[in-house]
């Protein structure tokens, strides 16, 4: 123990010297010298340190010999070291040295806590559990007395009341406030819980009051009991999100202050916004200033800001983006500020300048690249995000697109999302390597749930859900379970469903493999089986459904599609028709289907521009022989002339034609029928089309149209009304006789609460039908409305 504490000593000692070797070193290089990017070629803890080693303080930093120096990682070394609360606050700085060979050594100075903590005591408090202080505070006994980190677990304690609405709640660190100090003491009023009654905007005139409270984290309380519980901390936020929202508008020089009135006994507040508007400005001229690679009239191409119209903020920050996105498909980073220059003399004016930094000429190309943090997903599924490879020019927004997809994969820790980082290369200062740093999570889900629509009546949910599968990673052990290493990290998806339903259940598996052989390829996999009662007969339908995939580009998709079902009729009436009862009992269907997708809706659920084509051609063999051929096209318009000033509550018209038809001979479990939500409501579920004795028999022809209409109702667009036209036929061969037209209104609402799908209720009118017809008028939905 005494050789090593020597032998320690002597380190110190070295290091001493060596630090002030370095400075004297450093005196004399060029003060236009620079650590980045430099090779590290030692890094050095300076000071004595008696409770821990040189390898606990190095263990704890990412800033190792041999790797190029980085200010951003140093720097977080620094919050690293402090995090651990061995040092005296600002007991911890970094101090680099360049070497003669171009290395830089990297220098620790570090000044550690002597004293411990012998007690933690917590004083006043009834609302939060030992454990939670603890977890709060960080403040454990035997940890270092650091007076710093007391302190900041008082502020956590009050934080964590303020949040829990909990406003006049006061924390005091009654000891331990000192190196000293042997206990950490906090004192702690809790107060009441604080509720919003009731916010207001006074002042207001181009800002909607609506549309105001959309950008606030104060809300008010429902009934005076549920939510909307008052955080002091939100009303500095809410100003900032007030100010920017102005500024959208072109109120640069908006003016607003808030007002808290609490109520006599303290349990409620009311919230007061004074706003002052002032003008709104609009854009004299603009310019781009300190490129020096593009000349502006190429990045004006990336910009759409007009002169002579409103200043929009959120247009000019899109801008900027824009043209930092320019740069960075060519291979320049770059940041652009947006620069708003007040003209004296012409009041209500602005001139807009995009000022370009970092603009050095040279296009930087990917050098290395690499994934950093996952233990169990693939380095495969990773890269595969990327579309960077080393030594081509690195377009820096593939980075950001790459983060987003490899958020989206679900199979990362949300709290910590994947990182894309260009960092210098160790060997050329025109490359940069690529790092992905990812924290994985879990990735299994078992859900229970249920639902109801109009078409299919009441369901259950059970749904067994991995996606982060590997079909072949078969356990070696027991630990393999346990750690939940066996079968994941192949970024495939395994999903087992049971749904029994009154009307309708499934039951299926489902395995999807996104990159086939690691190529642009996806193929998914659905073994299942089905019941379902209709009007005229009961079907149970048992299958595989193989499915082969390719993204040719960003909107269009092909497909081939393999099903291999049996399918029986049961439950016939006895006087169905022979159209029908012909088809009693189990049948053998096999069907080879190629489709082809366009999709280019600016939303998946709540689309307003942007079209969707779906074509596709299906034979089917076995026990009977007929083609299908599916058409099916949607548009979405909408006007910026039909908005609110900020972009927000647009109207939407949308536009759905669908063309089917099937063979002659095809039985009735694939015959064509319609009715029903997204065909020709105002009727029930299939009951559209043909029909014998009162019984539908389906058709061989259909064409559906339907034209809608939605506006917006609520200012934070979370309510649509809608008002449709559905027209079209059914028909047992390929003409028009009985067309059917129905009108009607409807509503669409999302509920944060109940996940993304909005929901949908719908009142229809047959105005044209047929005798054999059945009406329904009203149905109702939960999903996706906008497109196949």
């Amino acid at each position: 123990m005494t050789a090593c504490r020597t032998r320690r000593r002597a380190r110190a000692a070295l290091a001493a010297v060596a630090a002030v070797a370095a400075l004297a070193w450093g005196q004399v290089a060029s003060a236009q010298e620079t650590p980045v990017g430099r090779i590290v070629s030692d890094v050095i803890p300076v000071s004595a340190t008696r409770m821990h080693t040189p390898e606990q303080i190095l263990g704890v930093m990412h800033t190792r010999p041999g790797r190029p120096y980085d200010e951003t990682v140093a720097n977080e070394d620094v919050r690293r070291l402090v995090a651990t609360k061995w040092f005296v606050p600002g007991g911890v700085r970094l101090h680099t040295s360049l070497e003669p060979n171009g290395k830089v050594s990297v220098y620790v100075h570090l000044t550690e806590l002597t004293g411990t903590v012998q007690e933690v005591t917590f004083d006043g408090v009834e609302h939060l559990s030992k454990e939670k202080l603890r977890t709060l505070t960080g403040v454990r006994k035997g940890d270092p007395m650091n007076p710093m980190a007391n302190d900041l677990g008082r502020a956590a304690i009050l934080r964590e009341y303020r949040e829990a609405g909990r406003a006049f709640a006061t924390v005091q660190l009654v000891e331990g406030t000192k190196a000293t100090d042997t206990r950490v003491a906090y004192r702690v009023v809790e107060g009441p819980v604080v509720r919003v009654s009731g916010v207001e905007f006074r002042g207001n005139d181009a800002g909607m009051t609506g549309r105001l409270r959309t950008q606030l984290a104060t809300k008010t309380a429902v009934a005076g009991f549920m939510g909307g519980k008052f955080n002091p901390a939100s009303i500095d936020a809410d100003v900032k999100k007030l100010t920017e929202y102005y500024h959208g508008l072109g109120y640069l020089a908006v003016q607003i202050e808030h007002e808290v009135i609490p109520a006599p006994d303290l349990a409620s507040v009311r919230v007061v916004y004074h706003i002052r508007e002032n003008t709104q400005y609009m854009v004299s001229g603009h310019d781009i200033a300190g490129n020096k690679t593009f000349t502006g009239e190429q990045l004006a191409i990336a910009t759409t800001i007009q002169d002579g119209k409103r200043y929009d903020h959120w247009n000019t920050k899109a801008d900027a983006k824009r043209i930092e996105g320019f740069y960075g498909m060519r291979g320049h980073r770059v940041a652009v500020e947006e620069v708003q220059h007040l003209i004296p003399d012409k009041p209500g004016e602005v001139q807009v300048t995009y000022q370009v930094h970092g603009d050095r000429g040279a296009p930087t190309r990917v050098g290395n690249v690499r994934v950093v943090g996952n233990e169990i997903t693939r380095d495969n599924v990773i890269l595969r995000q990327l579309d960077v490879y080393p030594g081509q020019i690195l377009q820096f927004p593939k980075l950001e697109d790459a983060r987003m997809r490899l958020a989206r994969l679900g199979i990362f820790d949300p709290q910590n999302p994947p990182e894309v980082l260009a960092i210098p290369n160790e060997l050329d200062s025109d490359f940069q390597d690529v790092e992905v740093r990812v924290r994985e999570t879990k990735t299994g889900q078992f859900m229970v749930g249920g639902g109801v629509n109009s078409n299919a009546g009441l369901n259950g949910s059970i749904i067994l859900n991995e996606s982060n599968f590997d079909l072949f990673r078969f356990p070696t052990s027991w630990d393999d379970f346990r750690m939940g290493r066996a079968f994941r990290g192949a970024g495939q998806s395994m999903r087992i469903e049971a749904q029994p339903g009154t009307q309708f259940g499934r039951y299926s598996a489902t395995f999807s493999e996104p990159y086939l052989f690691d190529t642009e390829f996806g193929l998914s996999n659905s073994i299942y089986y089905y019941n379902r009662q209709f009007l005229e007969y009961n079907e149970d339908r048992v299958g595989d459904r193989l499915s082969i995939s390719r993204r040719l580009d960003p909107i269009w998709r092909a497909s081939f599609t393999t099903r291999v079902e049996g399918v029986n009729v049961k439950d016939v009436a006895y006087y169905a028709p022979e159209s029908i009862s012909k088809d009693v009992g189990w049948h053998f269907l096999l069907g080879l289907r190629a489709g082809l997708t366009r999709d280019t809706r600016d939303s998946f659920l709540f689309p307003t521009t942007g079209s969707v084509l779906d074509l596709g051609f299906e034979q089917v063999l076995g026990d009977y022989t007929f083609p299908i051929g599916t058409a099916e096209y949607t548009k979405f318009l909408s006007s910026e002339y039909l908005q609110r000033e900020d972009g927000s509550g647009k109207h939407v018209l949308a536009l759905r034609s669908q063309v089917q038809v099937t063979g002659s001979n095809a039985p009735v479990y694939e015959r064509l029928y319609a009715g029903g939500f997204r065909s020709l409501r105002g009727f029930t579920f299939r009951g559209v089309g043909p029909a014998e004795n009162g019984l539908h028999t389906g058709g061989t022809f259909s064409f559906l149209n339907t034209i809608e209409y939605q506006v917006p109702l609520l200012q934070n667009d979370k309510l649509f009304f809608v008002t449709f036209l559905d027209h079209g036929t059914v028909e047992s061969d390929v003409s028009i006789r009985d067309y059917r037209v129905s009108a009607g209104f409807g509503f669409r609402v999302a509920v944060p609460a109940l996940g993304p799908l909005p929901l949908a209720f719908d009142f229809a009118f047959p105005l044209n039908r047929a005798d054999s017809d059945n009406r329904q008028m009203f149905s109702f939905y939960v999903g996706l409305f906008g497109g196949s």
